[in-house]
């Protein structure tokens, strides 16, 4: 019996900071990892993992650590995975984290008791012993298993050539000797693209639309760096004067084959890269619109164009699935959760499926610590905590900050990260709460 206590599930960014704010509030919880160490996704030997070698942070190190415990002054502006990685272990050990995580212990089911509690089934196995399986009751459990696991795949009718999905893809050795087509142009997508365009014997890229392509220094300071430190502006001059600073940076995306964007500055997710207009420019990789048709491994696209390539790999995103209990959590999408948190099943919790335009991490902290107090009003301010669960159940709050996010499946719960952490303030100044600065 642990009715009294919490479980969290998954030892990456999320259920780290799920795991500082329990324990700064004195809530007994245990911890559980189906790997082996601490990570997450961003230990590239976690089976499973999209970790690639080259991949970097896509905000910077100033802007990018837990709060109170900033990244290291020797890390570069952009830290790779292995320096976030040691990075989040620093972390873990620092705030003694680590030694009270299950590690090799999955999440199989969670379902919910007649008195409220949860039945947690998890099963252990490592290499030195069969699995085992058992069911544990908690009071309350906060899914932090992340959200770049469950692999969103696309079909090419007519494509005989290799197609998988870039969750399987780690080394730019892959691409020798290939003619590639990387489909999407995600952060992850245009960094695999820039592997290919240096290792392979052709490369192209398929995206659907034309997107504002950031660079990630400006003026020699991180973009991020530099647009915190500017005047506040509303949305639309903002994207009228950032806007107006890209066209001249990158000048006419046509020219490169790119199609115009059909949306406003920061209407979809930020693309930071400034290697793949560098690549295009060079002509080490052609830019192709959507996929009409394949005929073997000749593929068609919207403008008539075509490319033969004997590999595709589809950097399409992922669904935000949470298996072991998605019945209770929603839509495999975008789980239905008060502020991207609060589950609207009472006791149920998500951390780090928040969908934003900068700052996952300190956003994921305040949500923590946010989540941990909502668990302690229950017994030690009961009429608060009924209060925050009719909130719960009512408040639809606009968290767009006056952004008009394009129509697809991922920007559906995005957020704006200035407009969700002015909001998250202000609920908890209304409940009593406390968040670090």
């Amino acid at each position: 019996m642990a009715a009294d206590r919490t479980l969290i599930i998954g030892a990456g960014p999320a259920g780290l900071a799920a795991a500082r704010a329990l324990t700064e509030q004195g809530l007994p919880y245990d911890h559980v990892e189906r790997h082996s160490d601490v990570g997450g996704l961003w230990d590239i030997d976690s089976p499973g993992t999209p970790m690639y070698e080259s991949a970097h942070f896509i905000s910077s190190r100033t802007m990018s650590g837990f709060p109170g415990y900033p990244m290291p002054e020797n890390y570069p502006d952009y830290p790779n995975h292995r320096q976030i990685l040691a990075y989040l272990r620093s972390f873990a050990a620092d705030a003694a984290l680590t030694d009270r995580i299950t590690f090799h212990t999955e999440v199989v089911a969670i379902e919910r008791e007649g008195d409220g509690t949860f039945a947690v089934t998890t099963r252990t196995a490592d290499a030195a012993a069969e699995p085992t399986e058992k069911v544990t009751r908690y009071g309350q459990v906060i899914a932090a298993s992340g959200v770049q696991w469950d692999p969103h795949l696309i079909e090419i009718p007519g494509y005989t050539g290799e197609i998988r999905h870039s969750v399987t893809y780690r080394d730019a050795n892959e691409f020798v000797g290939r003619r590639v087509l990387i489909v999407g142009a995600g952060n992850s997508g245009c960094d695999i693209a820039c592997d290919a365009a240096r290792s392979a014997d052709h490369a192209a890229i398929s995206m659907r639309r034309g997107y504002w392509f950031i660079p990630k220094h400006i003026f020699g300071q991180p973009v991020d760096v530099f647009a915190e430190s500017g005047p506040t502006m509303p949305m639309w001059l903002e994207q009228a004067v950032f806007g107006r600073l890209l066209r001249i940076i990158n000048g006419d995306p046509t020219r490169l084959g790119l199609q115009k964007p059909d949306h406003k500055l920061f209407e979809t997710h930020p693309l930071l890269n400034d290697q793949l207009m560098h690549h295009l420019q060079h002509g080490d990789i052609t830019a192709r619109p959507a996929i009409a048709s394949a005929d073997g491994t000749i593929i068609t696209f919207t403008d008539g164009t075509s490319e033969d390539v004997d590999l595709v790999l589809l950097a399409t995103g992922y669904k935000h699935t949470i298996p072991y209990a998605q019945d209770f959590y929603g839509d495999e999408q975008h789980p239905d959760m008060y502020l991207t948190a609060f589950a609207r099943t009472p006791g149920l919790y998500g951390i780090g499926f928040v969908e934003t335009n900068s700052g996952a991490y300190i956003l994921m902290d305040m949500l923590s610590q946010m989540v941990a107090q909502h668990i302690a009003d229950h017994t030690r301010r009961p009429d608060a905590w009924r209060a925050f669960e009719r909130h719960v159940a009512t408040d639809r709050p606009d968290l767009s900050g006056d952004i008009k996010f394009v129509d697809s499946p991922r920007h559906q719960g995005y957020v704006d990260a200035h407009a969700i952490q002015k909001y998250l303030r202000a609920v908890s100044r209304r409940m009593g709460w406390t968040l670090r600065a």
